[in-house]
């Protein structure tokens, strides 16, 4: 398929307008399925073009002023905001009203605004809120969209998403994409989708484009080696992993300290401030973004050079998604891993579950003590250790 074979002259217009000429290989496989109005299965990584598939069947098969007639479900508000401006794009001269629905902001705006909407993008709690309060009507609902589907069942969504799609009328087509089909993703597909057509487009990254490589550190000197790697990298945006929301506020903070742009971004910050801080990480105004997984799925982010676990994942999928974010598109990536004690059980893990990745160790550099930390983390000039220098072993 090419994009020229699409009929609608509105889509190919949109599609020529946003630059692209060669669909990816989730968008030949797709489209012509979607726009016959089959079920479709989409095995598909994040930044593999899925948006852009499945907005082309909601834009053609959605009439202004008809009631809601399309209707997509993520996992989380930032990924509702990124795919609300995905198919605004795309639906480029065709009069449809298209808005997000998640939590964490006004639902009376929401409430008003679902009576002259004909696409929502949602995330399941919110969604369901609207489903109970009977503010939200999905009688219409031709074209039913579950993006992320994997991400939603880790996220312990499944019930609602089950209550959602029982909502919806059972005449209708629905399309459900998905990095890994976990066994609940499949029994979805299997009670609520008619004859499925399944489509295989998972490869996430191109490996002859990507290094990975790790540095062994003692604990204390991770961050050390962090800032000192990203002074010396010559590199565009950079993306810092780390595990939980208190590491990542606290290298954040190191990393502004030590004159290297930098913001975080994790599930504690408001919406507000999240989209602010993803919109500025996309212009350039940010060149680190230190992260929790939050920011590993769904996310459109461009010209990603460098990926930094300063924290090992522990699961493998996770890892996958992390360094899904570079080596696109043609160009090179990099893949830095700093491995303390701790780190050891979580990479194992990876190794074992991914043995074709060529991950190769590297001498870590001689590390002078200039890094300024954040004033929390010092100890006093006077500080006195209290109680045995020595920690008694522990009975096994």
């Amino acid at each position: 398929m090419k994009f020229e074979d699409i009929k609608s002259e509105q889509l190919r217009t949109a599609i020529k307008r946003l630059g692209f000429t060669e669909p990816t290989l989730i968008q030949k496989k797709t489209i012509p399925l979607i726009l016959e109005g089959k079920d479709v299965i989409g095995e598909s990584a994040t930044g593999s073009g899925k948006t852009l598939a499945f907005a082309t069947g909601m834009i053609e098969h959605s009439t202004p002023g008809q009631g809601i007639q399309a209707l997509v479900l993520v996992p989380t508000r930032e990924l509702a905001e990124q795919v609300k401006d995905e198919v605004i794009t795309i639906s480029h001269n065709k009069p449809l009203k298209i808005i997000p629905i998640y939590g964490g902001v006004s639902i009376n705006v929401q409430i008003n605004e679902l009576k002259k909407t004909d696409i929502v993008v949602a995330t399941p709690g919110r969604l369901l809120d609207h489903i109970n309060r009977r503010t939200i009507n999905l009688s219409k609902i031709k074209l039913l969209i579950l993006d992320e589907a994997d991400r939603m069942v880790e996220m312990g969504f499944i019930d609602d998403v089950e209550k959602i799609i029982r909502a919806c009328p059972k005449e209708r087509q629905t399309l459900l994409f998905s990095a890994t089909m976990y066994e609940q993703a499949q029994q979805i597909a299997k009670k609520h989708m008619i004859d499925p057509v399944t489509v295989f487009a998972t490869k996430m990254v191109d490996p002859t484009k990507l290094k990975q490589v790790y540095y062994e550190s003692p604990a204390n000197l991770k961050k050390q080696l962090l800032v000192h790697l990203l002074k010396q990298e010559k590199s565009d945006l950079v993306m810092v992993f780390c595990n939980t929301r208190r590491i990542t506020e606290t290298i954040a903070t190191v990393l502004k300290i030590n004159k290297i742009k930098s913001a975080p971004i994790h599930g504690g910050l408001t919406q507000v401030k999240r989209l602010k801080t993803i919109d500025l990480f996309n212009k350039g105004k940010v060149q680190v973004l230190v992260c929790t997984d939050v920011a590993a799925r769904g996310l459109h982010i461009e010209g990603v050079t460098h990926i930094y676990n300063f924290d090992i994942p522990k699961e493998p999928c996770d890892y996958v998604h992390r360094i899904g974010r570079t080596a696109r598109a043609g160009k090179e990536g990099i893949v830095i891993n700093i491995l303390a004690h701790r780190d050891y059980d979580n990479f194992s893990r990876i190794m074992t579950a991914h043995r074709e990745f060529d991950i190769q160790k590297e001498e870590r550099p001689y590390l002078e003590n200039t890094i300024e930390i954040p004033k929390e983390e010092r100890r006093p000039k006077n500080f006195k250790r209290k109680g045995p220098k020595r920690f008694p072993s522990r009975r096994r």
